[in-house]
């Protein structure tokens, strides 16, 4: 069951970056068709092949949007531990990993996290799309989590 839920939907106009390595592309394309349907906009920096690839090149490329637009991101390979890694190398940058939708509510309530990062061997379609919705949905509650996540950032 969720915890109690700040829900505020990303304003009009905002962008879901979003990218996968070859591990990903199949949640990914799935996500996308469903987040248009619910009238978000997104941008796919890759991958667009199930050729085997490096999940780096193409979390560097998401990250680097999502820090440069103040936009969310999305990110997926096989356990979401690479993508994640690499997003969190970018200032700006707090990806979390979520394997359900309570994590992605609370990297959002108390992390401010701007990027989720999905393990695509480990959730289902279905739990992928509850999990980026929940945080595509979910505000900042801010007060005694502003100071710790200004802490972040060295």
């Amino acid at each position: 069951m969720l915890h109690k839920s700040i829900f505020a939907a990303m304003p009009v106009g905002k962008i879901i970056h979003i990218g996968s390595d070859h591990a990903g592309l199949e949640l990914k394309e799935y996500l996308k068709s469903v987040l248009r349907a619910d009238g978000y906009e997104l941008e796919d920096y890759g991958t667009h092949s199930t050729e085997s690839c490096d999940y780096p090149d193409y979390a560097h490329t998401t990250a680097e949007a999502v820090a440069k637009s103040g936009d969310r991101g999305i990110l997926i390979c096989g356990s979401a531990n690479g993508v994640c890694m690499t997003a969190n190398k970018h200032r700006g940058i707090k990806a979390a990993l979520a394997w359900n939708a309570e994590i992605a509510l609370l990297a959002r309530q108390h992390n401010d996290a701007n990027v989720v990062c999905l393990p695509a061997r480990f959730v289902s379609k279905d739990e992928a799309l509850e999990i980026a919705r929940a945080f595509l949905n979910t505000a900042f509650e801010g007060g005694r989590h502003q100071r710790r996540t200004e802490k972040i950032d060295l």
